[in-house]
């Protein structure tokens, strides 16, 4: 008798029953499902299962234990990706949210980076950025032309959501200009370009990058500038990958994204990735192709331009001449078309050079030097700062 009026208080609480069925049902696949080390769909890598150490038996020890277990179950939590999805389809379906993950979801499937104003460390960085510019140009003058390239709510402010403060670009890409053009270098100004051309497919939807077809109209005005012929798309085999889910679909992970399609051009030239160990041109490096086709089978397809963002390469091109192209990882899908007007073509990302471009200048005598980066990054870069140190 007192056993079934236990049984039946236990059943007036059937939340109760169906959450502690939950959480061992939970913790079951916890520990028959293996753990991952990265989710592609997020881009990121999740944590371990922290280490049993002698460290658990000090205070300390055990509060860095548990808050580290705690972020390892939050990350390796069963069907985390279908997890994340759903609660996307609730803030966005049911809620109306028109942001996640620091995206702004626009309209027709475009996403942008959610950015008001400079923060605090890019009120330092970007007047830096320009100074390391303008220093550049000052030492070759004649020689460099600077590209910064404006985001996607730049071209397509009516995609915004409404009410949104997005960062006036304009206004900090013409202080760049003037200070660029007073110091002797070219600006290329693509902002009208992309603008004239933005009923075509110039950016993606779900990552921050433009599309194959965006570089090719920027370097189509530099090519207008330099007096060169451009590339000729008509005479080249284009390949087009489906399903592309760029970097913003990565932190928004909204339900109903659109997949891009990523293109590029089936070109043979050789390409040498270097092993820099000083200033000035190296002599040792791997030599492959444009393209890393083996990024095609993975999530971040867009490291299939160049083998991603290498400290320095040399692309061997069909034109004459040299060009230096200092820059972000905008400028991966443009290079290959600059293949058409020299002879090569020389890559440098001060992410991971660090060391003095006045020595490799001096190696290679080039024709021209191209800085090319997006506004997002030019304003951001803790590194581009080396273009301004002589040396």
């Amino acid at each position: 008798m007192e056993r079934d009026e236990k049984r039946g208080g236990l059943l007036r609480y059937p939340v109760l029953i169906l959450f502690s069925v939950f959480f061992v049902g939970v913790f079951v696949l916890d520990c028959l499902t293996p753990d991952r080390e990265i989710s592609e769909l997020e881009n990121t890598t999740l944590t371990q299962r922290p280490a049993i150490t002698a460290q658990i038996l000090t205070a300390k020890g055990l509060n860095n234990f548990f808050s580290s277990y705690t972020q390892y179950t939050k990350d390796q939590i069963p069907g985390r990706d279908g997890w994340i999805s759903l609660q996307s389809f609730v803030e966005t379906a049911l809620f109306q949210k028109t942001q996640s993950g620091g995206v702004l979801l626009g309209s027709e499937g475009q996403m942008f980076n959610r950015t008001f104003g400079l923060v605090s460390s890019e009120e330092k960085t970007f007047p830096r950025n320009v100074a390391a510019v303008t220093s550049l140009s000052a030492r070759y003058p004649g020689k460099v032309y600077a590209m910064v390239v404006p985001a996607a709510s730049v071209i397509y402010p009516e995609r915004v959501p409404a009410a949104a403060p997005i960062l006036d670009e304009t206004v900090y890409l013409n202080q760049i200009q003037t200070a660029v053009e007073e110091s002797g270098g070219t600006f290329v100004s693509v902002e009208q370009t992309l603008a004239d051309h933005k009923d075509e497919y110039i950016y993606y939807r779900t990552d921050h990058h433009w599309t194959t077809l965006g570089a090719y109209y920027a370097y189509s005005q530099l090519c207008d500038l330099l007096g060169l012929t451009p590339f000729d798309l008509d005479s080249h085999q284009a390949v087009e990958i489906p399903d592309f889910y760029g970097t913003f679909y990565s932190r928004a992970r909204t339900w109903n994204a659109r997949p891009d399609t990523l293109t590029y051009y089936d070109l043979d030239n050789p390409m040498t990735i270097y092993t820099v160990t000083g200033a000035g041109m190296p002599d040792a490096g791997e030599t492959t192709g444009l393209y890393d086709l083996a990024k095609l089978g993975v999530y971040d397809k867009y490291a299939v331009f160049l083998h991603g963002n290498n400290g320095l390469s040399q692309v061997e091109g069909d034109g004459e001449g040299r060009i230096l192209v200092i820059k972000d990882s905008y400028a991966n899908s443009l290079v290959p078309f600059l293949t058409a007007n020299y002879a090569e073509i020389d890559v440098v990302d001060l992410r991971n050079y660090n060391y003095g471009l006045d020595t490799l200048i001096a190696d290679n005598d080039y024709d021209q030097i191209l800085v090319l980066y997006s506004f997002d990054s030019f304003k951001s870069d803790p590194y581009l700062y080396r273009a301004g140190i002589e040396g």
